[in-house]
């Protein structure tokens, strides 16, 4: 049997998305279809946001994206993902809202650490901080960060948000970035008793890492759907204690509530009922949590959200 750590036992966010043999689903914003554009629509974010939260979806994700890169076609939800969950954090009462992820290398760990206590605060215990490495190259030359660097630079990146976040006066010799000596302290203190760092990707970072730095890992890709094997070598790494294991997918809803699944790489189609099949099986293999990106959605976003919302979630409840 899994143990659960007791320092996010009194994590609101945390304890309302993982939990163990239970499936919590996220949508990525901006929660809806923009197929034949990079750039979203966004005007009707504050109503798909409430409606979201009315619904009864557990968690709204955010990308990291500071440029449009032509080689990705994508910009997310265009704003910048701390700025907008400080907004998402006045719109919203139970949603969690989470970043998928920031792209660690291109932050300042410091200020990117004032960021997440800030919205620990504000959220009341709601937000989750996750990281990722990046993988857009044209973006580090901008920055002035070595590509080539970012495995090393998120590892000393997370020791410093640790620091900071969890110790008073902390003490800590960055390889990367500036030095802590023990004569500042950082506020506000979390609302929480810890703030849950969530690994998105790989970040080229090994599942030891992963396992002994952060409290979760969301994957992406065919793989990351969750091989007996991968969730095995999870487990392991964890010392079998709990720590939640998800993945990210593009996501279609069919109007037919019976049209079968199809999975093809990093896509997932069907209607409602084939769903709740699949996710039941994906639930039973150890998977925690699934963010779902409606960017191919050819379908109005209010009435995905209000079928997933009537139909699925209680399911899983």
């Amino acid at each position: 049997m899994l143990s659960y750590p007791k320092t996010l036992v009194q994590h609101y966010g945390y304890n309302k998305l993982f939990q163990p043999n239970k499936l919590t689903f996220g949508l990525i914003a901006p929660m809806k279809g923009y197929p034949q554009s990079p750039f979203p629509d966004m005007s009707d974010k504050e109503i798909l946001v409430k409606k979201a939260d009315e619904v009864g979806i557990d968690a709204i994700w955010l990308r990291d994206v500071p440029f449009y890169d032509p080689n990705f076609g994508d910009t997310g939800q265009m704003y910048d993902a701390m700025v907008y969950a400080g907004w998402l954090a006045a719109m919203t009462k139970d949603i969690v809202i989470g970043t998928s992820g920031i792209v660690l290398p291109l932050r300042n760990p410091i200020l990117l650490a004032k960021q997440a206590l800030s919205l620990d605060n504000l959220t009341k215990g709601r937000f989750i901080l996750g990281l990722a490495g990046g993988d857009r190259l044209a973006e580090y030359p901008a920055f002035g960060v070595n590509f080539y660097s970012r495995v090393e630079r998120f590892q000393d990146e997370v020791n410093i948000i640790h620091k900071v976040i969890e110790e008073n006066y902390p003490s800590y010799q960055s390889t990367f970035y500036g030095n802590l000596s023990g004569d500042l302290d950082m506020y506000p203190k979390s609302f929480s008793p810890k703030i849950p760092i969530l690994n998105i990707g790989r970040a080229g970072q090994n599942i030891e890492w992963i396992a002994k730095n952060t409290d979760g890992w969301i994957w992406h890709g065919l793989q990351a759907r969750g091989s007996s094997h991968i969730l095995e070598q999870w487990r392991q790494a964890n010392n079998h204690v709990f720590s939640p294991y998800g993945y990210g997918s593009f996501f279609e809803l069919a109007e037919n509530p019976d049209t079968p699944v199809q999975v093809n790489g990093g896509f997932t189609y069907g209607g409602r009922n084939s769903l709740i099949e699949y996710w039941e099986s994906q639930r039973v293999l150890g998977i925690s949590h699934i963010l779902l990106n409606l960017k191919s959605s050819q379908r109005n976003p209010l009435d995905v959200l209000e079928e997933f919302g009537k139909y699925i979630v209680p399911v899983f409840k």
